[in-house]
């Protein structure tokens, strides 16, 4: 493949509309835990405030300021979040980081939409922002606990 037709996979027209299109982009005033993520390597930086209630998320908000590859993957994640608990989100952010850096298969449902990255597998550069919304919601999930103990 040549560079450029490498550029139009990476950047195809389904990760630009899942990046134009990006879920939850508000503040929510009773968050139970928030945290921010910030990639070294591009400078993408993202916020997220969760509430949670029982051990799910009911409530999500996100401040997404990332490439359109970290754009595409907050807006699926987004769009699966409410309902789901911490270990589902740990395994949605494993299996993304397999695909990505070990070959691995796509995520399972609810997060096989994060197939349309796999043209980034070979673009380790843009690993880090992919997984920023992940790592954040992780984050903000692992504050709640901490406050709890």
């Amino acid at each position: 493949m040549t560079i450029n037709s490498d550029m139009i996979d990476l950047y195809s027209k389904k990760i630009l509309e899942f990046a134009g299109n990006i879920p939850f982009t508000q503040t929510i005033e009773n968050f139970s835990g928030t945290a921010t993520r910030r990639s070294p390597m591009c400078g993408s930086n993202l916020q997220v405030w969760i509430e949670v209630a029982e051990g799910v998320v009911i409530n999500f908000g996100h401040d997404v300021k990332t490439c359109a590859l970290g754009q595409a993957s907050s807006s699926i994640i987004a769009s699966e979040i409410i309902g789901l608990d911490y270990d589902q989100i740990i395994k949605g952010r494993d299996q993304l980081y397999s695909m990505l850096v070990e070959n691995g298969p796509i995520p399972e449902s609810p997060f096989e939409k994060l197939e349309v990255l796999l043209p980034a597998v070979s673009y380790k550069n843009r690993h880090a922002s992919i997984m920023l919304s992940f790592e954040a919601i992780i984050d903000a999930f692992s504050k709640i606990k901490t406050d709890k103990n």
